[in-house]
């Protein structure tokens, strides 16, 4: 397998429908009077569902690209305050951000001159990109499947 195949495979993982729903489905025509909304028996809006994935999301990049990356605290900062709302310009800021943040991603394992298998030089444990990226597209496939499931629920198709 080339180098470029593998490439090629994670950025299909981080943006194709596969065997998963993309994200931008799972947003599309969402409707507005709904962002807010708390799903029967869940504790966060769908609204805190994307911005955990925006918020997880850039801190893996963050993590990726930053030699003074400090870690962020678990679960706190990776949620917005159970009793935050946002507006429709907020949603879409969230949208718009995990979008650019995502296409970050795509850049860097598209560049050649990324090395997708030595350790993260400022990293732990050995983490590599490879690793990273794999772990990105694993998050947002689980919460982009919940988000989708959860429409179906409320019935908000």
């Amino acid at each position: 397998m080339s180098d470029q195949h593998t490439r090629d495979q994670l950025v299909n993982l981080l943006i194709e429908e596969q065997a998963h729903m993309s994200f931008e489905n799972a947003v599309r025509r969402f409707p507005a009077a709904h962002i807010n909304t708390r799903p029967p028996n869940v504790e966060y809006t769908f609204w805190h569902l994307i911005e955990h994935l925006r918020l997880t999301q850039w801190d893996i990049l963050d993590y990726i690209r930053n030699s003074h990356y400090q870690a962020r605290e678990w679960p706190r900062e990776y949620w917005p305050t159970p009793d935050a709302t946002t507006d429709a310009a907020g949603w879409q800021h969230t949208i718009d951000q995990f979008l650019n943040d995502r296409a970050a991603l795509v850049a860097i394992v598209q560049d050649p001159h990324t090395d997708l298998y030595s350790p993260i030089p400022h990293g732990y444990d050995g983490h590599t990109i490879l690793r990273e990226i794999l772990i990105v597209a694993d998050h947002n496939a689980y919460h982009v499947g919940e988000l989708g499931i959860l429409r179906q629920v409320v019935g908000i198709w």
